[in-house]
């Protein structure tokens, strides 16, 4: 088969990859890069500052995480959006990341070649009703949880995501804590986390930006000693951190889409201990990479099996689950199935 020309569309609140936090970023990252080496024409639509092999297009010189005169930030995402959309009859699709909300829904019957979006939380019933008013538009979905989520629209492939396996460190030694890594929200369950460690007596890191919900809810909980808040870590700490725990803290409170740490702390070898909550249980694979508890008793008291499980094994599972490569193929297996069903005159090329 001809290699696909293809526009990905990536936010434009930092660089593509993030120097720090951004899983969205991230995502969008390695998925171009690996489409990059398998041979398909990509124009990346980002901020200046991004690194990539793919075509740059740079609307703007650098993100509105950085630049707080940069408002609204929802005109720059849709003046990136739009500058993919005018280059229409460039690409064979479009593909959006939406790191809000899919905007590129608007391009739909405007666009002479088929616009697809990829959602990275999950909605609510109120948005999929609002989003219905496209309903031939094409979403792939980040898991089979969000798929139902997206119940009513055009649920057209579901991929998991992706990590560069070869990046993350095995490490078949751990010392001897626990890990919570992960945005400061009271959906990620990092208070939870706090309660967890202090009932099984053991050292918790806590690692992410200090956003408002830390220094209200999180920092009163942080003694220095027991309970020790790290920072936010860039990759190389966080695969350091990743490492050395001996078990991931995933006690989520607000069933998420993915979870894309849970893939990365395995990836290191690193078992997770979860809540069974969103699309946990497509990522983790109880009793081979972690579990998937029901409450946070059943957590503290099993803990001991999570640490038991073989960790060189936690880490064949990832790498061969998680890996670039599969994420990619299943990517462009899925412009082709959207090419492929006709929607767009530029299908049939």
């Amino acid at each position: 088969m001809r290699p696909l020309n293809i526009a990905h569309v990536a936010p434009v609140a930092t660089p593509v990859p993030p120097p720090k936090s951004g899983s969205v970023q991230l995502m969008t990252s390695l998925l171009t890069e690996g489409l990059v080496a398998r041979g398909h024409n990509v124009t990346l639509f980002a901020t200046g500052d991004s690194t990539t092999k793919a075509t740059l297009h740079a609307t703007f010189p650098h993100g509105y995480w950085q630049d707080e005169t940069m408002w609204p930030w929802e005109l720059y995402e849709m003046l990136n959006m739009s500058a993919a959309v005018e280059r229409a009859r460039d690409f064979d699709i479009i593909h959006y990341e939406a790191a809000y909300y899919p905007m590129s829904l608007a391009f739909t019957r405007l666009s002479p070649t088929p616009v697809v979006q990829t959602l990275h939380h999950s909605p609510s019933p109120a948005e999929v009703k609002l989003w219905a008013n496209y309903p031939e538009a094409p979403f792939i979905a980040i898991s089979k949880e969000q798929a139902r989520l997206l119940a009513g629209l055009n649920v057209s492939s579901i991929v998991l995501h992706g990590i560069d396996t070869d990046r993350f460190d095995f490490r078949a030694t751990p010392d001897d804590y626990l890990l919570f890594l992960g945005r400061f929200t009271a959906g990620k369950g990092v208070v939870q986390a706090i309660q967890v460690a202090k009932r099984l007596g053991m050292r918790l890191l806590l690692a992410a930006a200090p956003e408002a919900y830390y220094y209200e809810q999180v920092a009163p909980l942080v003694d220095g000693e027991q309970i020790v808040y790290v920072g936010e870590a860039d990759f190389d700490q966080k695969v350091k951190l990743y490492g050395g725990a001996r078990a991931l803290l995933y006690p989520v409170q607000a069933g998420e889409p993915f979870g894309l740490v849970l893939a990365e702390a395995m990836a290191c070898g690193t078992p997770v201990a979860a809540l069974n909550r969103g699309a946990v249980g497509e990522v983790v694979d109880d009793g081979i990479t972690g579990y998937a508890f029901e409450s946070l008793d059943e957590m503290a008291e099993r803990i001991d099996e999570v640490f038991a499980l073989d960790r060189a094994r936690v880490h064949r599972h990832a790498v061969a689950r998680f890996g670039i490569d599969r994420m990619t193929d299943e990517y462009v297996a899925a412009y082709r199935k959207i090419l492929a069903e006709g929607a767009h005159p530029r299908s049939s090329r």
